[in-house]
Parts: structure tokens; C-alpha cells; sequence
């Protein structure tokens, strides 16, 4: 057969094969990097908008995305190893959130690029050289958080009129957190609080320091990240049983038990990363794509933990919550 009929031949036979099956021929699979600092089960209210806002954009895992995930559960030790395989993995794309995990990943490689889904304070933690010009291979989102202390501590005083002790609970492995807790003193001092410090790296840590809490203090500032994420069921049911009102940066820790929350919606965030992705998977540089601040803010409250610890919430401060958890 002449080398001409030959082609005219299997164009004709591509041409028959159904749609879905020529687009599976032709298009490339890209392959995205998914370091989840916790676990799955713990991620999942923010992998899944994530994961929906790609397919809405046209990523489809299987037919042209390739998705690794790694779970670090909680542990800053597996930060490094998991930045390190998707280097050898040649990934696309590497996605995170949080100071540390970016961390980690940005001194594994300088040419992948990097896409935080929430950092607290990326300009801060040495993530990126300015909001507007990420430069490098950093970009993402940033949840703003250590700029939110003072409306957290506001809430907590407005709950707890007679404060005058408060415990801060930070991980001092986390960039992040340690600039959210220094952050926190500064503030808490300017409202006369006494102030003691709970520094934490390692699950173990948590038992412990919340031992020395009874009696000595009547509330608690919890630095939100990884390995707080992954604990926080442990940590409310502690704070419950001294009877010490909490106030976090994300309403994930106030389902999770803890008293109530202000701060980015990080889900909203992990869904906006997609866009970054795509971008990124269509060829613009991260070092292009600034740097976007959140544009919702959740303040939640759960009246059960309050009754548990003896609190009542005024009507107004009701009022004002986007979501009461009865």
C-alpha cells in the first residue's frame, strides 16, 4: 500500500472514533503535585472545590490531569521528602498550602512551579518577593491571617468581658504561625492581657502544655496550620474539659469542636487555586500571577461548645455570625 492511501486510511479510521475517545488520543496529560498537609478525610472540604473548580475549567483527571497526592498528616518532617518526589516525579505543577509545606517545596526545586491554596503571611514567611510580583517559581493566595489578631482577640474580649489571662497555642516549626503568635502578644499586650505562651512542634507536644492551662488562664488564642489541623478534635475536647473558650483563624476548627472562628474562607481560597493552576498548566509564569487576598470572611460560632464550657453569646454577637452550629 502506497504511503499516501496509508494516511488517508487512518485518517478516516480516526475520524470514525467517537469524540471522547480522539480527544483522549490528542490531548497531553499534565500531572499536578498535591502535597495535603494533613490527611485526606481532613482535607476534603477543600481538595473537593478545588478539584470541581478544574473540571469547570476544562481539567479532567484521566483524560488530560494526572494528580499525585502525598499526605503529610500533620508532620513538618514529611514536608521535605514529598517537595523531593515531586521533583523526580517531574510534576507540572506542585499545589500546598500553609508556610511550611511552601516552604519545603520551594527549596526542593526552583524551576517547578509552586501554588499555595492559603498562606497566612506570604510576604512575611519569605514566600514570595512582593504580592503584585511574585518573582520565582512561588504564587498563590494568602488567607491574611496574622492581619486578622486583632478582630480575633476583639471577639474573644466581647465574649469574655472579664479576660484578663490568654494562652496562645502556636506551632514554632511553622513560619507561619510564629509570626501570627508574635503578632498576638504584640495585640494582646496593647489590651493589658497577661499572656502565656503554648509552643508546640509534635502531636505529642499538645497533651501537655493544655495540662498546664487549668486555672491559669481564661481563654486561648490557637494559631491555625497543619499540625494544629490535624489535632484539632484533640485540642477542642482538651480546651472543652478545662472549660477555656478558643477562637481560631478558620471555621474547619469550630466544626471540629472549638468555640468559634474568623478568617478566610479557605475553601473559597482552594477554589480560586484552580484558576492558578490552569493558568500556570496553559503556560503564564507564577512569577506573573500575583498574589490575591481573600474576599470572604467567615465568623462562626458553636452554641454546643458553649454550653459545654458554661457560655452564653449575646444576641447581637449571634446576628453577626454567618453561621450559629446548634
Amino acid at each position: 500500500m502506497r504511503r499516501r492511501d496509508f494516511i488517508a486510511l487512518t485518517g478516516g479510521v480516526a475520524a470514525g472514533w467517537p469524540l471522547s475517545l480522539r480527544a483522549q488520543q490528542t490531548e497531553k496529560l499534565r500531572t499536578i503535585g498535591y502535597m495535603g498537609s494533613t490527611t485526606p478525610s481532613a482535607q476534603n472540604p477543600w481538595t473537593a472545590p478545588f478539584l470541581r473548580r478544574l473540571r469547570e475549567l476544562g481539567w479532567i483527571e484521566g483524560r488530560n490531569l494526572a494528580i499525585e497526592y502525598r499526605w503529610a498528616e500533620g508532620r513538618n518532617d514529611r514536608f521535605a521528602e514529598i517537595a523531593a518526589e515531586f521533583v523526580r516525579l517531574k510534576v507540572g505543577v506542585i499545589v500546598t498550602y500553609s508556610a511550611a509545606p511552601v516552604l519545603a517545596a520551594k527549596q526542593a526545586t526552583s524551576v517547578i512551579p509552586i501554588v499555595f491554596a492559603a498562606a497566612p503571611d506570604p510576604l512575611g514567611s519569605g514566600l514570595v518577593a512582593s504580592l503584585a510580583q511574585p518573582g520565582g517559581n512561588v504564587t498563590g493566595l494568602s488567607t491574611q491571617s496574622t492581619d486578622l489578631v486583632g478582630k480575633r482577640l476583639e471577639l474573644l474580649r466581647e465574649v469574655v468581658p472579664a479576660i484578663r489571662r490568654l494562652a496562645i497555642m502556636a506551632n514554632v516549626g511553622n513560619p507561619g504561625s510564629v509570626r501570627e503568635m508574635k503578632e498576638a502578644r504584640a495585640t494582646a499586650r496593647k489590651l493589658s492581657f497577661e499572656i502565656t505562651n503554648l509552643e508546640i512542634q509534635r502531636a505529642e507536644d499538645i497533651a501537655p502544655v493544655m495540662e498546664t492551662l487549668k486555672g491559669s488562664v481564661e481563654a486561648l488564642y490557637i494559631c491555625a496550620e497543619p499540625l494544629v489541623n490535624a489535632n484539632r478534635i484533640r485540642i477542642n475536647s482538651l480546651a472543652r474539659d478545662a472549660r477555656l473558650p478558643t477562637i481560631y483563624g478558620f471555621r474547619e476548627y469550630v466544626e471540629a469542636g472549638g468555640l468559634m472562628s474568623y478568617g478566610a474562607n479557605v475553601a473559597e481560597l482552594f477554589r480560586r487555586a484552580a484558576d492558578y493552576v490552569d493558568k500556570i498548566l496553559r503556560g503564564t509564569k507564577p512569577a506573573d500571577i500575583p498574589v490575591e487576598q481573600p474576599t470572604k470572611f467567615d465568623f462562626i460560632i458553636n452554641l454546643r461548645t458553649a454550653k459545654a464550657i458554661g457560655l452564653e453569646f449575646s444576641p447581637a454577637m449571634l446576628l453577626r455570625a454567618d453561621e450559629v452550629i446548634e
